[in-house]
């Protein structure tokens, strides 16, 4: 017996899927030109285009954790997501699926399939067997692929589907003369499917301008924007009961999920995507400057930001705005050696506070972001300042021109210009580059009180450091005036709300949606700047299931830049039977 056949069968699934679809192009809307709609009343929905978008890692391994337990392996190595308009969201119905990806997703479903089937673990599974005298059990296999099959695809499987997996079930059993062998192939045909491990939206009515999705896709898109997994049985149930249609049901559903403990690993995906996080496997440092990093630190540093991220956010249910002048933060040893803070737990974290008379205040403080952008041996207020205007302000900073001479910023051992500040004085005298360090500059100077890993100074090359500055209008005097000053920046909130919509939706807005962003904006201030509030908020709107269609057949073809196939082979949703030959 072989899985090679399984694995032939979904590659060419993937290749006839992929040729069927295009590129679609979106436009990028302009803030802040027209006077912003604060009505309370929701904007009618401009909807946008039908996506497929592939699973980040992070939904792949808690759709598994949450379908079959944390303790299920995945072994396999997942390629590096794509960013596009500043999210690996909306980079995944853009990214290309290499052969590499189906391989690795191959491994993936093998070594679940291997876990689930154990005789040790079966019985959690399944609760039925072969027949007494040996035969195959049908009603067993068909109960076991239907619940699963539905739990991995978001929707039950059509009847095709379901007799190709029973087909290839039975021929794996008779082969190798065990049931659960064939249970486990049927399995890793469920896992490697397209319909597993792409969100393939569907609409109700493609014969409308404006529609919305259907009620299992409506399902797929709440559960992952609120739990960052697939949709639970209680929400598949809620789509095929319709609830998902009327307010109410809608309401019950999201306020379920909102209350359950996955709200945590959904705002953890979301912030770790707007933070950047996935850029850490680029980060190195000097150790000769820098001896205290290490990849223990890189990665305590991400857990840290996090940490305070949930504790504020979903513990304390706190204003976003405070994220940026927090003084409590979780630390372990390892981090407070670069803090220069005393941690009294020996292992794991523990809760404590920045000095109060200390400059350091907010996540733009922690280390997961002043490493991050900063040089392997200096820090960089221009690195720095551009993170804060694109990540924090979603405002646009031009790449330099290719021209550019660096060497006078570079050359941090110039007497005469002893600080960064000086030195980009200096750079700054050159036209080509003073329009856009004119803007980053100011904010990322506000943090050169760090060095390049994050630990506090106040002397460069024996100079003191001048870290004040003015961010729009808004002055401050060190790190700490510039956190404040971050909290209180009108584009601060609007920034989070315009980055959370584009994440749960998968897409960059449009200019026909500024009046409803601004009733999001609108709504997230009313709510106190609540981050759970504003996820509900978007999660019961019109917009966020609306699909704009061009009125024909939209459902056969989402939306997306995933690269086909030069290889385009006849579509099918199923697996065919595995070949007879040894066992691999």
């Amino acid at each position: 017996m072989t899985i090679k056949p399984i694995i032939q069968c979904a590659a060419a699934q993937w290749r006839a899927l992929l040729a069927a679809l295009f590129t679609v192009l979106l436009v990028t809307v302009l803030p802040g030109c027209e006077p912003a709609n604060t009505s309370a009343q929701e904007p009618p929905p401009v909807g946008g285009p039908l996506l497929l978008r592939r699973l980040t890692e992070a939904q792949y391994r808690a759709t598994i954790a949450e379908i079959f337990g944390p303790d299920a392996p995945i072994v396999a190595r997942f390629e590096r997501g794509f960013r596009a308009e500043g999210l690996l969201a909306i980079g995944t119905s853009e990214a290309g699926i290499s052969p590499f990806s189906i391989e690795q997703y191959s491994r993936a479903a093998l070594s679940i399939a291997d876990y689930v089937m154990q005789p040790d673990h079966r019985d959690r599974y399944l609760d039925c067997a072969a027949l007494a005298d040996g035969r195959f059990n049908s009603d067993c296999a068909d109960q076991f692929i239907r619940h699963y099959g539905e739990l991995l695809f978001r929707r039950p499987l059509t009847a095709a589907q379901r007799q190709r997996m029973l087909t290839i079930a039975q021929s794996g059993a008779e082969q190798l003369g065990d049931f659960d062998q064939g249970l486990k192939f049927a399995l890793v045909g469920l896992l490697s499917s397209p319909e597993f491990l792409l969100r393939l939206e569907r609409v109700k009515d493609n014969s409308k301008t404006i529609t919305e999705l259907d009620d299992y896709s409506k399902a797929e898109r709440l559960a992952f924007f609120l739990t960052n997994a697939g949709p639970d049985q209680q929400l598949l149930e809620a789509a095929a009961g319709g609830e998902l249609n009327s307010r109410q049901g809608l309401v019950k559903s999201v306020d379920r999920l909102l209350a359950g403990p996955q709200l945590e690993g959904a705002v953890r995906a979301f912030f770790s995507d707007m933070l950047q996080f996935d850029r850490f496997a680029d980060v190195s440092k000097d150790a000769d400057i820098y001896p205290a990093y290490s990849s223990q630190v890189a990665i305590d540093a991400q857990e840290q930001t996090l940490r305070d991220i949930v504790w504020l956010l979903v513990d304390q249910r706190g204003d976003y705005r405070d994220l940026f002048t927090l003084k409590q933060t979780h630390l372990t040893r390892a981090l407070g050696i670069v803090y220069r803070q005393p941690v009294a737990t020996r292992n794991g974290w523990q809760l404590t506070e920045f000095p109060e008379t200390g400059v350091r205040a907010g996540i733009q403080s922690h280390i997961a972001f002043l490493a991050l952008h900063a040089h392997p041996g200096r820090s960089s207020p221009t690195l720095r300042g551009k993170a804060i205007r694109e990540i924090f302000l979603c405002q646009d900073v031009p790449d330099p021109p290719a021209n550019v001479n660096f060497s006078l910023v570079q050359d941090d051992h110039n007497a005469a210009m002893p600080t960064a500040r000086d030195r980009l004085v200096a750079h700054r005298t050159q036209p080509s580059c003073a329009g856009c360090h004119k803007i980053m500059d100011p904010p990322g100077l506000g943090l050169e009180q760090f060095d390049g890993l994050g630990t506090y100074r106040w002397r460069e090359n024996g100079a003191v450091i001048d870290a004040g500055g003015d961010l729009d209008g808004l002055p401050y005097d060190d790190a700490a005036g510039l956190a404040q000053a971050l909290h209180n920046h009108r584009e601060t909130p609007r920034c989070l709300a315009e980055n959370l919509y584009h994440y749960a939706v998968g897409r960059d807005t449009v200019w026909a949606e500024r009046d409803y962003m601004d009733y999001l904006i609108a709504a997230f201030a009313k709510s106190g700047y609540r981050v759970d509030q504003l996820m509900r908020t978007i999660a019961l709107s019109d917009n966020f299931f609306a699909i704009k269609t061009t009125g024909s057949d939209s459902n056969a073809a989402p939306t997306t830049a995933l690269k086909p196939s030069a290889e385009p082979a006849t579509m099918a949703s199923d697996l065919p039977t595995p070949a007879t030959g040894g066992s691999s």
